[in-house]
């Protein structure tokens, strides 16, 4: 969830605590707490974008039978198509043919049907069309419903009053051009924003008073007997009784030049040329921005939807925001399908890209660096999902997955080495790096060289869930490999070494490159931790004493247990003496090291030697999630649950799946220039706020990117795959035993 409505379902929503047994595999003596999934509301959007470049856009409405309709500069518009993720548009609406000659300035609806004005008439075809009620502003464009059938318009210079059942009235804000008009239900008034003032109508007493004077409104909002007065710089609150301002000008805004207000459910939700956001009980907000919500971010208007939603009317087109009840799981059954439908290729988690403006028809699967990594962390969560469900789909999901890593091994010359990716020959030059693809032994394919440390890890991480979990001919196929890769590691002396003899650039284990950085430096703590937990995995599995004995000969003769307890908080830039390649390693804080920790934590922890070190190396992991708290990271706070520790920040695992995106574009997003966030001191990090924004409101990103990252993004042409970003930590989990089954609540 994250767009919460005062009187809907938060108080539903707060995840209950509960006990559960320790994690899966885990022997320890205190229960772990537990994330009740119980629905909450998720948010998405559907957008409808204008055709014709000219059009102007002014309001949108729905009506009571879920009908859409946007007055425009060419008449009534109506919707078209459209579902989430594939935009539909806006239609000039010809169902009523008489309302397409009549010349419609601006609509609203009442009792939830659609009310028209034109320049001779407040009209309707509902109420078989009964509601005419004649007036004389022929350049009549704003109009507020009250009760009771009665209207009050206006074309700027003038107010008139028309109703079914009383005398109508005329009249004008004194030296004051009206811009809009609302009708207070409470006090069975109307009132009327000017430029520079606003007025209160009487419509028993046909009175007119000015209530509060000012400058360069652009609209307004009444709640709780509050005047919300909006401006190009901010907004005032004004007593409505007395006509007093209410403190300072709020400028603490995500953007303070806004063109709309509106109150829903007491809610103010604002529009502004750069996106719209909604001011939350806490007094933080809700923001949307770009494209993952709206056509554009110049919002004109916004009303709530008789289904709840609420319609963002931006110049080039419209946004309708979703809230629709759902459980985590039901969200993983939609991420499920996601990745099958567009995010595999030849059994690769892989990425969407060169796609047209966020239409995935238009796009390719792409290969990468990481496709080892990012498969890997796929097929955990695959393993995790079936110890969970017993699903013949995940199984499925995890030979298809298995046979890619296995090709990966074979389809290159040298033994034991995986290699980072393979694709169809013919294609080099147009894939990532060509210089570092090479020919295979078969003529139809091709495979690329220089496999890295991060590959390795995530290679080791599924494998030992598989092998751990699985009770069929997977588990042996997993330690096959683990024996595989393990092997080409300790015969090489603790590298990876490549097709041409050398080790890669990244695959670096040996001492003599470790130790070589200074105990500051990430790399030689990062690669400690992981090599350890490598061996480990690979005695645990094979039962092989070559593993052991090298794991111990690391410890205890080449400091690596030392290496691998270097506290976190004194990871930091290499000396000015360091030699160069330090330099480049420690320049700030590297996340895609984060990434490679908590997976490789794993092996580190779950088949630790003896207790000893067990207890040690929880030590280290806690001290590693401690310094990752502020990224309310979902995947670091549940993978840090596998040490059975009772704090893990699972509330915040929790927002982040919750929060996260159900679109998974990478359309472009910007927060620098927000006023409601505090900034801090560059730092050592990168991080770059007091704290971290929710995950609808950042780009699109893996595990291995900074939280804090403000702006970015690819423009719409390409999608990530949930199957690492999202799968991976909701199945680890529910494996743990974290996260709960879906469950409802009466």
């Amino acid at each position: 969830m994250r767009k919460s409505f005062r009187n809907l379902l938060w108080g539903v929503l707060l995840a209950g605590v509960s006990c559960s047994e320790a994690p899966k595999g885990e022997t320890a003596a205190t229960s772990l707490p537990v994330y009740k999934d119980v629905p909450y509301l998720q948010d998405y959007s559907i957008k409808y974008d204008k055709q014709e470049d000219d059009l102007q856009l002014f309001e949108a409405f729905m009506d009571r039978n879920g009908v859409i309709q946007v007055s425009s500069s060419d008449g009534i518009l109506r919707t078209h198509d459209g579902q989430f993720l594939y935009p539909g548009i806006l239609l000039q609406d010809k169902t009523y043919r008489p309302l397409t000659d009549k010349n419609i300035s601006a609509m609203t609806t009442y009792q939830d049907q659609f009310v028209y004005l034109d320049d001779k008439a407040v009209l309707s075809n509902a109420w078989a069309g009964s509601l005419y009620l004649k007036h004389s502003l022929p350049k009549a464009n704003i109009i507020a419903p009250g009760k009771d059938f009665e209207f009050l318009i206006g074309d700027g210079q003038s107010l008139q009053y028309v109703s079914k059942n009383s005398n109508g009235w005329q009249g004008a804000l004194s030296k004051d051009k009206a811009i809009a008009i609302k009708y207070d239900q409470k006090t069975n008034s109307f009132w009327v924003l000017g430029e520079e003032s606003v007025s209160t109508f009487n419509p028993k007493e046909k009175t007119l008073k000015t209530v509060f004077e000012g400058s360069n409104f652009t609209s307004f909002a009444l709640l709780d007997n509050t005047l919300i007065l909006t401006t190009l710089d901010g907004y005032f609150e004004v007593d409505a009784t007395s006509g007093k301002q209410i403190g300072d000008k709020k400028i603490k805004l995500p953007w303070t030049e806004i063109n709309y207000v509106e109150e829903i459910d007491g809610n103010l939700w604002f529009g502004s040329t750069k996106g719209a956001f909604m001011l939350k009980d806490d007094g933080k907000f809700n923001y949307y921005y770009g494209k993952r919500w709206m056509p554009s971010n110049n919002v004109k208007h916004i009303s709530k939807g008789t289904d709840g939603s609420i319609l963002i009317l931006t110049e080039t087109g419209l946004g309708q925001i979703v809230f629709e009840e759902m459980t985590l799981f039901d969200k993983a059954q939609f991420y499920e399908k996601q990745v099958r439908n567009r995010h595999i290729r030849l059994g690769f988690n892989a990425t969407l890209v060169d796609m047209d403006n966020g239409n995935f028809d238009t796009g390719r699967l792409s290969d990468s660096d990481n496709d080892g990594l990012w498969t890997t962390m796929y097929l955990a969560g695959q393993v995790f999902r079936y110890e969970v469900t017993k699903s013949e789909d995940a199984l499925q999901n995890c030979r298809e997955a298995m046979d890619a890593m296995e090709r990966l091994f074979s389809i290159n010359p040298v033994p034991g080495f995986p290699s980072r990716s393979f694709e169809r020959s013919g294609y080099i030059e147009q894939l990532h790096d060509p210089d570092r693809w090479q020919h295979s032994n078969d003529p139809e394919w091709d495979w690329k060289s220089t496999t890295s440390s991060d590959e390795a890890i995530g290679h080791i991480f599924a494998y030992g869930a598989m092998a751990e979990i699985m009770d069929n001919d997977l588990k042996d196929r997993a330690i096959v490999l683990i024996d595989t890769l393990m092997s080409h590691i300790v015969r090489n002396d603790m590298y990876m070494v490549d097709y041409d003899g050398k080790p890669t650039t990244w695959g670096r284990w040996n001492p003599e490159y470790v130790n070589a950085r200074p105990k500051m430096v990430g790399d030689r703590k990062i690669n400690a931790s992981n090599i350890i937990g490598m061996l480990q995995t690979a005695y645990h599995f094979t039962g092989k004493e070559k593993y052991k004995e090298k794991a111990f000969d690391l410890m205890d003769n080449h400091g690596y247990l030392d290496n691998l307890m270097w506290p976190m908080k004194d990871v930091a830039m290499a000396p000015d003496d360091a030699d160069d390649w330090s330099k480049m390693l420690s320049e700030s804080w590297n996340h895609s090291d984060d990434e490679m920790y908590f997976v490789g934590y794993w092996g580190l922890y779950r088949y630790a030697f003896n207790d000893t070190l067990k207890t040690k190396f929880k030590k280290a992991i806690l001290d590693h999630w401690e310094i990752e708290r502020p990224e309310k990271e979902g995947a670091w706070n549940i993978m840090t649950a596998l040490t059975g520790t009772q704090e893990f920040d699972l509330e915040e695992a929790a927002w982040y799946l919750r929060e996260h995106p159900m679109d998974m574009v990478a359309w472009e997003v910007m927060n620098s220039h927000r006023k409601d966030i505090t900034f801090i001191e560059p730092n050592f990090r990168e991080q770059t706020t007091a704290e971290v924004l929710p995950p609808d409101e950042r780009r699109v990103q893996r595990h291995n990117a900074n939280m804090f990252t403000l702006d970015g993004g690819r423009n719409g042409t390409e999608e990530f795959s949930a199957g690492d970003i999202w799968l991976l930590p909701y199945w680890m989990g529910r494996y743990l035993g974290v996260i709960s089954a879906p469950q409802i609540e009466d």
